[in-house]
Order: C-alpha cells, then sequence, then structure tokens
C-alpha cells in the first residue's frame, strides 16, 4: 500500500515534493532527483528508507510537477531551491541523497551550508572523471543539447515521435543495464508524469538550462573538485560500475582523491542504482547509516 502524499509549498513559486512518511526522531532524509528525473526516481527505495526516518523528495525547478514558470533551472538556482526546501519544509539538519545531477547540486550544499546537511549519499553524482572516450550516444546527446538551436530541436523532435511510454523507456535503456529490473510500478509513474508535463510550458527550455549548467560545472573541474574537498560530514558515495552517463572512473577518482568519503561499487549496475538495485542501495545505505561516524554527525 502507498504511503506517500503529495504537496505544493510556495518557494518562489509552486514547489511540489512527495512525502514519504516516516519517524521524525532522525535527521530527515531529503532525495534530490538528477536531470529531467523528479520524484518517481525514488519510488522504489523510498518506503523501505521511510521506516527508520522521515523521507522527502522534491520536483527540483522545470521537473517533475514543479513547473518552471518564471524561475531559473539551472543547477545553482536549483542549489538555492533546495537550500529553502530544507530550511522551511524538511528541516535541518537533512541528510541529502542525491543522485546524478542532484548529487553535484547536493555537493554544493553542504560546501556552501554545512549547517544545513548532516550526511550526504551520493548516487552516480555528476563529478570530475578521468580522461577517457565518452559514451558516444551520451556523447551525442549533449553536444547536441549545448548547442543553441539543436538542443530545442532535438527534444521537439523526440515528443512528437515518441509516446510517453516510449520517451520512459528510452530514458531508461541509456540510465540501465537492465531496464527489466526497473518495479513495473516505477515505470508506470514515470509514464504519467510524461503525460502530465504534456502540457507544461517551456520545460524544453528548463532541461536544456540545467544540462548546460552541469556541463559548466564539470568543465570547471578545479572549483568543483574544491567543492567537494569543503564537504565536511559524512559521504557515501554508491555507483554503478556499467554508468554511461558518469563513468565509474568518476567515482574511483573520488575515492583516491577524498579517502575520507565512503565508496561502494555496485556490478552490472547503470546510472540510477536506486532503480536498477533496489536492495542494494537501501543495505549500503543503512550499513553506514549505523556506522559510528554518521551517528555522531547526525
Amino acid at each position: 500500500m502507498r504511503t506517500d502524499t503529495s504537496h505544493v509549498v510556495d518557494l518562489d513559486g509552486p514547489t511540489h515534493y512527495v512525502d514519504f512518511g516516516g519517524p521524525s526522531d532522525a535527521a530527515p532524509l531529503v532525495a534530490v532527483h538528477g536531470l529531467g528525473g523528479s520524484h518517481a526516481n525514488w519510488l522504489a527505495v523510498a518506503p523501505r528508507l521511510a521506516e527508520d526516518q522521515c523521507v522527502l523528495a522534491p520536483d527540483l525547478a522545470g521537473h517533475g510537477l514543479t513547473r518552471p514558470d518564471h524561475r531559473a533551472t539551472d543547477v545553482d538556482a536549483n542549489q538555492r531551491l533546495l537550500d529553502r526546501f530544507l530550511r522551511e519544509v524538511s528541516g535541518t539538519p537533512a541528510i541529502l541523497m542525491g543522485n546524478s545531477m542532484g548529487g553535484l547540486i547536493s555537493i554544493l550544499q553542504a560546501a556552501r551550508h554545512p549547517e544545513t546537511v548532516a550526511g550526504l549519499v551520493l548516487l552516480d553524482p555528476a563529478i570530475p572523471s578521468p580522461p577517457g572516450l565518452p559514451d558516444p550516444q551520451v556523447m551525442a546527446n549533449f553536444t547536441s543539447y549545448a548547442v543553441p538551436g539543436l538542443g530545442a530541436a532535438m527534444l521537439a523532435r523526440r515528443r512528437r515521435r515518441l509516446t510517453p511510454e516510449q520517451q520512459v523507456q528510452q530514458v531508461l535503456d541509456l540510465c540501465c543495464v537492465d531496464p527489466t529490473r526497473v518495479p513495473a510500478d516505477v515505470v508506470r509513474r514515470a509514464v504519467e508524469l510524461a503525460v502530465q508535463r504534456q502540457s507544461f510550458e517551456h520545460v524544453d527550455q528548463a532541461f536544456l538550462d540545467a544540462a548546460r549548467s552541469v556541463i559548466r560545472h564539470l568543465a570547471t573541474r578545479g572549483r568543483l573538485l574544491a567543492q567537494m574537498r569543503a564537504v565536511r560530514v559524512p559521504v557515501l558515495l554508491l555507483h554503478g560500475d556499467k554508468d554511461r552517463l558518469v563513468p565509474v572512473g568518476a567515482a574511483r577518482l573520488a575515492a583516491r582523491t577524498l579517502p575520507q568519503w565512503h565508496v561502494e561499487i555496485a556490478p552490472e549496475v547503470g546510472h540510477v542504482p536506486q532503480l536498477e538495485a533496489a536492495d542494494w542501495t537501501v543495505d549500503a545505505y543503512r550499513r553506514w547509516r549505523s556506522s559510528p561516524s554518521v551517528l555522531r554527525a547526525d
């Protein structure tokens, strides 16, 4: 039985989030989705995580059911939105669980406002990788996003040619080693969201602005590494070893550069371990959560 409830709060505009419930006697866990994602990215793990603590999943500006409206939707703007969410909705300090772009945003939040964060759980975060050849499809997509006019045309053509079911399947094929591992109810919810968002205005531009800002942050490698080093809370980094979007080398580089971070690699898993390897993700989190350093920080 589903126990999650939807809410909308005014954070410089209507902002949607899902409350998965859970006890409030521990630091809240705030789950931050990635580029093009939503609260639905957490449906496979949030009910189990909510057995131990309160779990909330906001939709960032321009994503999920949070329309862009007049707001900026780049990484820094959504970090500021997350900061307001933590202070005005979830309470602080919170444990942030961030996937992909959401991991990058969570790192920035912890570095810029350490008083709001009790710990970081990063799932295939958008962080620097060692030099190497990128996945051809990923490279083609992000090259298109970066070119004025081309990215918008590509996204519009994709919407015209693909049904919502096909759009969701295309994303899962890129992000997963085996998309059939993603629970069917999560896929259904993703399709429902794709249908709902068909009537939203300016969502393609919102996506492109976010994508381009991720590229900019990764391009300023030294600055981003400095922000990662500035994080003073306990960090768990989980990464699929077959991730096509953020190579597993990024996690291994972080492990060498930041030995205080705890890093675990999931074999035969792609970019969204919380969907493709939900049991592994929850078990890894609970082991880390029960470690003395995290309990002291909580």
